[in-house]
């Protein structure tokens, strides 16, 4: 249960779902009239927080820095789409519809409020209701609060005429956030491909040359002695190069991937709402258009 003293740590502050994920942030809480205990909070969900989900905050716990609630992300943003800005209050059939979707039985949570003791709080008297956070306003309700009809009134509530004679304008800024999401995969692959190469190297090779020389005086005994007429045969072995081709493998460079973050400029439009206050049956002579004249 979250006290009235730790509204202000938990309003635009983190809130994280039964498994640890975050939902939004909180920006509305919401008081029980009779009590003035906390009873909802509002979180901001979507993208880019346009969207507002209604919460029980009985069960919820503040931890650390954040608020944690015990429902799934899932349900807290499927919750019934409910106006924060309709009086401040919620209607009987808007907190029927959010006890319906978060399997909270209406019939239980009024016998509980009329427990005997603290317990019970919905016991006679007249309370009050306020919807804390940006565009909060205040509220009251009346009626037998021993009986279901009070504690129906205690619990929806309805704006108050505080008798102050200024009037409160408020507009919807809007404020634009950045959510980081997967935009795609890369991979590196290798695989072998066969190509022809074609390289020029030098080779040699053996030719046969006759070479005659004459008869000298240095030569004449290698050439008498052997027989005078006879049959001979020489030979002579050619020799020659050829290429020999072998591959080896060696590395060349090494490839990897990495991601470099560029930052680009995006547009983003949405609607905001505000309120204009119009001045009705103002007679100023000095100022003949007073009268209509919006602020």
């Amino acid at each position: 249960m979250i006290a009235r003293e730790q509204i202000h740590a938990v309003l635009d502050h983190p809130v994280y779902d039964a498994e640890g994920k975050k939902v939004g942030d909180a920006k509305h809480i919401f008081v029980d009239d009779a009590t003035g205990l906390p009873e909802w909070v509002t979180v901001k969900t979507g993208m880019f927080g346009t969207s507002e989900s209604f919460v029980p905050i009985k069960d919820a716990a503040l931890v650390d820095d954040h608020l944690e609630v015990p429902y799934p992300k899932s349900t807290i943003k499927d919750a019934p789409n409910v106006d924060v800005d309709a009086g401040g209050h919620l209607s009987e059939s808007e907190e029927h519809r959010l006890f319906e979707h978060y399997g909270i039985a209406w019939d239980d949570a009024w016998q509980q409020a009329n427990q005997p003791g603290e317990g019970g709080w919905a016991h006679g008297g007249t309370g009050t209701g306020t919807a804390m956070g940006a565009g909060a306003a205040a509220g009251t309700a009346s009626g037998p609060m021993g009986t279901e009809e009070g504690f129906r009134a205690g619990t929806t509530g309805r704006a108050a005429d505080t008798g102050d004679d200024a009037m409160t304008r408020s507009e919807e800024q809007m404020h634009v956030g950045v959510e980081r999401t997967e935009a795609g995969r890369v991979r590196l692959r290798k695989y072998v491909v066969t190509e022809e190469v074609q390289q020029t190297v030098p080779v040699s090779h053996e030719e046969v040359r006759i070479e005659r020389e004459p008869i000298t005086e240095a030569n004449r005994d290698e050439a008498l002695s052997g027989p005078e007429i006879s049959e001979a045969e020489h030979e002579v072995i050619l020799h020659e190069e050829r290429p020999v081709v072998e591959t080896r493998t060696v590395p060349v460079e090494r490839v990897s991937l990495k991601a470099d973050e560029v930052v680009e400029e995006q547009t983003v439009s949405s609607e905001v709402r505000k309120e204009e206050i119009e001045v009705e049956g103002l007679e100023d002579p000095d100022d003949p258009d007073a009268r209509g004249r919006r602020y």
